[in-house]
This record gives C-alpha cells, sequence and structure tokens, in this order.
C-alpha cells in the first residue's frame, strides 16, 4: 500500500513541527488557563526535584535479576520531568525553566544507551548484553522515543535555545545521527519487516518516532529520502499482518503503540509531502483499525482485554481524536472525546512522549464536549483474530477464538469476558507488571498466561499450548434480535495429551434476558472449568452468587471449589482488587451448562 506510493515522493520534502513553537506566544496563551497553572505546578515540581541517577549497576540489574521496573523507573522519570519542564516552559514563556530543561538534555544524551536493557539484543528474542555498546546503538522502542522527545525540543525551542548555546542543539542532532539515524540508514532491525515474517507494534511505534525525529530536524534531503523510503516499506510490513477488519490481536492497550502510531506516522508523513498518502486515510483496512479501541469499549475505564492488556484502560487524549476524524469515524470522534472529557488531568502527566503532550494541549481545548456517544458500538466479530462481541442494555460479552500463536498471547482460545451493568462478573485477569520472564522460554511458567486461570477447562491438570497450531475450529457466528451466538470448538488448542475428540463451546447472549454457556465434551480425561472474577463468590447448590451483581445457575457440575487469589503485583492491582477469585467446576458428565443472570 505505502511502498507503492514512494515513487511519486517529491523531490524536496519539507519540514515537520510538532505543535507551536515557543516564540508563537498567541498559541501557547491560548491554552486554557486552568490547564496552564496544572502544567506550571508541574514544572515547578521537576525544577524543585532531583534528576535520578542511572549508574552502569543500574543497567545490569536487568540481566542479574530479570527485574525490569527498577531500572525503567530511572530512566521514565528523567524524561517525564524533563516534558514537565518543558511544557511548563512552553506555557509560561518566561525562561526560568530553560536552565534545567538544558540540563536534562544534555543528562539523556549523555546517557550510554537510549535502549532499555530489556531490549538491548542484536537480534529478535537474542541475549540481553548487560550493557550498551556505545560503538553499535540499538534502535528499539525508546531510543526512537528519545530522540523524537530530543528533536521535539529543539524544533520548538529553536533560537531560545540557540541563545543559551548553539552547541544544545548541535549536540542533539550529533546524538540522533549517531544512535538512531545512521544504524537506522545502515542496519536491518528485526522490526523493519522482512518479508513474510510478523510485525508488531514496534514497527509502527518506531517508524513513527523515526520519522518524527529525522523530520523534526533540519536533516539533509538524502536522509530523508532515505528514510522515508526505509519507513514506508516498514508500514507495509507492519499492515500485512492486520486482517481487513482491524482487530488488534496484542490487545486494546497496544493498539495505542500499534494503530495509533501508524496515525502518527501518517501525521508526519502528509505534513512533508503533502497530499502524497490523503487516500489512505479512507482506506478500509485503516478505518477498521482506527475503530478497534471504541469497539472494546465496556463501560468507564473498562475494557475488553486479551493478551497483554489490563481491562482498566487510560482515558483517550487528542490522538485518538484526530484518529477518528482523519478516517471519517465520528463513532471514534465522539467516543475520543467523551472518554477524555472524563480524564482527571487534561495534559497526560504520565506520558514520556512528548509530541502526544504538545498535542493535547494544543488541540485537546477545542475537542467539542460531546455528552454522549451519537453512535455506539455495536456487534461484532472479528474474524482475524476471532474476536466476537455482543451487547445489549444489561450484558457486555466477548468471546476469544483465533489461535495462541498471536502477539502477546495468554493460552486463552475460547475463554470469554462478561461484564454485567458495566460491572465485571467473568474477568480476563491481564497481565502483570513485566520481567525478563513475561518475554522468554518460560512465559507460560506465569500463572496470568496459562488457561487454567481464565474461564476455560483443565483436563486432570493439562492446559493448553502455546503456537499458532493451538487453534479454535468450526467457528460459527450468528448476531440476531433476539439472540446473539458463538459455537467453537477448542479441543485444538490443546496438546495430545489432553486426551480430547472436541470441546464444543456455545456462548450466548439472550438479549433482555441472560446469558447462557453450554460445554460440551468427549475425551478420556475429566475436566474442570474454571471461572475467574474479582467478586467473592457464594455456592449454593446448584448456584453461584457473585455479590451483589449476579448469579450463575449451574447445570451438569459436580462438586465447585474455590481457589482465592492475593493480587500483589502493582499492574494487576491498577485493574483489580487485592484478591481475585477461581472458581474450579468440575463436568459430572459430557454436558455443562451454565445460565448468568
Amino acid at each position: 500500500m505505502f511502498s507503492e506510493i514512494s515513487g511519486a515522493l517529491p523531490d524536496i520534502l519539507g519540514d515537520f513541527t510538532p505543535g507551536a513553537v515557543y516564540s508563537d506566544r498567541e498559541s501557547w496563551k491560548a491554552v486554557p488557563q486552568a490547564v496552564q497553572d496544572v502544567v506550571v505546578r508541574d514544572a515547578e515540581a521537576a525544577l524543585a526535584g532531583a534528576w535520578p541517577l542511572i549508574k552502569a549497576s543500574d543497567y545490569r540489574d536487568y540481566t542479574a535479576t530479570g527485574n525490569r521496573s527498577r531500572f525503567e523507573e530511572l530512566y521514565f522519570t528523567r524524561r517525564r520531568m524533563l516534558n514537565d519542564l518543558v511544557l511548563g516552559e512552553l506555557v509560561d514563556g518566561n525562561g526560568r525553566f530553560l536552565p534545567r530543561i538544558v540540563d536534562g538534555v544534555f543528562l539523556i544524551a549523555e546517557e550510554s544507551g537510549w535502549q532499555l536493557p530489556a531490549h538491548n539484543a542484536y537480534g529478535r528474542g537474542g541475549p540481553r548484553l548487560p550493557l550498551p555498546d556505545t560503538s553499535q546503538p540499538v534502535v528499539d522502542l525508546f531510543a526512537a522515543e528519545t530522540a523524537a522527545l530530543l528533536a521535539t525540543i529543539v524544533a520548538l525551542f529553536g533560537d531560545a535555545l540557540d541563545g543559551i548555546s548553539p552547541e544544545i542543539a548541535a549536540r542533539v542532532k550529533r546524538e540522533i545521527e549517531a544512535r538512531i539515524l545512521t544504524p537506522y540508514r545502515g542496519r536491518h532491525f528485526w522490526w523493519m519487516g522482512d518479508g513474510d515474517e510478523r510485525m508488531n507494534n514496534w514497527t509502527a511505534w518506531i517508524t513513527q518516532n523515526v520519522l518524527l525525529a529525522t523530520f523534526s530536524l533540519t536533516t539533509d534531503q538524502p536522509t530523508r529520502r532515505a528514510v522515508i523510503e526505509k519507513a514506508l516499506g516498514s508500514l507495509d510490513a507492519f499492515l500485512k499482518d492486520y486482517a481487513e477488519d482491524g482487530a488488534c490481536e496484542e490487545g486494546v492497550v497496544y493498539y495505542r503503540h500499534a494503530a495509533l502510531c501508524l496515525h502518527g506516522a501518517l501525521t508526519v508523513i502528509n505534513r512533508v509531502a503533502p497530499g502524497l498518502f490523503e487516500g489512505i486515510w479512507r482506506q478500509p483496512k485503516i478505518r477498521n483499525m482506527a475503530d478497534y479501541i471504541a469497539q472494546m469499549h465496556v463501560a468507564g475505564r473498562h475494557y475488553f482485554n486479551f493478551a497483554d492488556s489490563s481491562a482498566v484502560v487510560e482515558p483517550c487524549s487528542a490522538r485518538e481524536y484526530l484518529f477518528g476524524k482523519a478516517v471519517g469515524s465520528e463513532m471514534l470522534a465522539a467516543f475520543a472525546a467523551t472518554d477524555r472529557a472524563a480524564a482527571e488531568s487534561p495534559h497526560l502527566p504520565g506520558e514520556w512522549n512528548l509530541w502526544y503532550r504538545v498535542q493535547e494541549l494544543l488541540t485537546g481545548p477545542a475537542i467539542p464536549k460531546v455528552e454522549a456517544n451519537p453512535v455506539s458500538a455495536r456487534d461484532i466479530f472479528y474474524p482475524g483474530i476471532g474476536l466476537f462481541v455482543a451487547r445489549d442494555g444489561q450484558f457486555s460479552l466477548a468471546v476469544k477464538g483465533g489461535n495462541n500463536g498471536e502477539g502477546h498471547n495468554h493460552n486463552d482460545v475460547g475463554s470469554m469476558t462478561l461484564y454485567k451493568n458495566g460491572r465485571p462478573f467473568l474477568i480476563d485477569v491481564g497481565v502483570e507488571t513485566y520481567t525478563a520472564k513475561t518475554f522468554s522460554q518460560r512465559r507460560y511458567e506465569i500463572w496470568t498466561m496459562q488457561s487454567a486461570y481464565h474461564n476455560l477447562p483443565t483436563f486432570s491438570g493439562i492446559m493448553q499450548s502455546a503456537g499458532e497450531a493451538y487453534a479454535a475450529r468450526d467457528v460459527e457466528v450468528e448476531f440476531g434480535e433476539e439472540c446473539a451466538r458463538i459455537s467453537l470448538d477448542i479441543a485444538g488448542a490443546y496438546p495430545e495429551e489432553a486426551q480430547l475428540r472436541s470441546y464444543r463451546r456455545t456462548v450466548s447472549l439472550l438479549r433482555g434476558r441472560h446469558v447462557e454457556i453450554v460445554d460440551t465434551h468427549d475425551g478420556d480425561r475429566p475436566a474442570v472449568l474454571s471461572l475467574m472474577t474479582c467478586l467473592a463468590p457464594t455456592i449454593i447448590s446448584d448456584r453461584i452468587d457473585l455479590a451483589d451483581l449476579g448469579s450463575i445457575f449451574v447445570e451438569g457440575a459436580g462438586e465447585i471449589e474455590v481457589d482465592e487469589i492475593e493480587v500483589n503485583d502493582i499492574r494487576l492491582r491498577s485493574a483489580w482488587p487485592e484478591r481475585l477469585y477461581r472458581l474450579r467446576v468440575p463436568l459430572a458428565d459430557k454436558r455443562l451448562m451454565l445460565q448468568i443472570n
């Protein structure tokens, strides 16, 4: 799609300015005063705070212990502090934050490596080196993010930085050339795309930030052409792994690093090669990719989650709104406007990408206030990943088919997620804080990745296996006025030792009435169904009560047992209370029926 257009690139590729420049005081003073006050307050806190010290031993900690969070807290705190100072100066305009901004720029410029320790490798899945090699920079997600951050500062402040010293901008340009642009042009990193190799969010995310850095700086035309041509090839490689339906197999959290970064990349390209890519925005696949986040929304901060995604997601920002407008999706634009209006903070204080925060301050105030979505999310089936979503006035239901070889996979073929009146009923737990183990051969030792901790059966302790071959089959979907239904055989998701001939699951939303789940088992090992919930269950004969939310009526089960799971991980606690519950429901015979009211 993109590479085909590259031959029509103009001879001169223009500049990209990622927002109003510092000298444009009118634009920055137009930011609402209440927002300015918050931004300046955060900048003053950064002004008074101490920059984190990053030592070689902090970098080495990952390969020694597998812990990612200790180093990343230091790394991202530096960048958020610098962001806060930059935004404070942009709205304040009095120069008081500039010296501290220069300190932050030079601290980051002097880091031995911009890549995270968890990404410090020269091949996909290769060994992580304990320290960065400054002679062979690795272009990972956050090396590219760092380049975009520093380039954005230089682009916006221009003469103000030169007035302190021309060496500031010159140093930034040298570092970005050495760490990003030279290796980008001269080497092949796996995320750039190569034939049929599967890509993921890295491709769009890094490509966006390399483009942003290249065109925000005063780079020469040969560099710009080489970067944009390579970027277009990568974006094609990224798109090839999306089905026409636009579903993000990595989960809703990664929408913002995948489809939304595609939007960012296209925004830069459209600006530097005006009009050349206008038709891309209305391609059905791009439109479907844009709408995905709105289709996954349940209520409030809750979304249908699977893979490495939390059930609770941060509010939308101006980025989702702009994507909706670009592709002509009134549903997404209205959803993003409504969701953004509910945000507690107007300037993305936890975000480390400065461009996103600049967009929010400059574009956000112009986004219309929408009382409610005029176009609601609908029933939908995404055949590309086998995801079924159905709703009525009371229930919101999702069932995940697909296979166990998808990006950020959990072994969850056939699992379901159910909300009642916007509250979680049957849940997908999500993912704990990332460690070395998360993306290693030992990934499926982590309990949240295992099918036994999804709403799925286990056979004498045998769970689903990982890999593309372990998949749903014979999937049937029906959407009607009175009933929405999915039926699928999930036996293929289990290894041979499960001794399964078939395990047919049929999940029906009988609109205005209840949800019905019928599991039919044909195999030689006993089946025990797990049901995950965040509400303490009470079992009375053939009925399971979940606090004040509702009941599950059970037919065809043996004695039900309950496991209580303490939740200590900080990432899980952002979505769930301190305890979760796993109901273990044995199938007394070959058929189990659950009716959820």
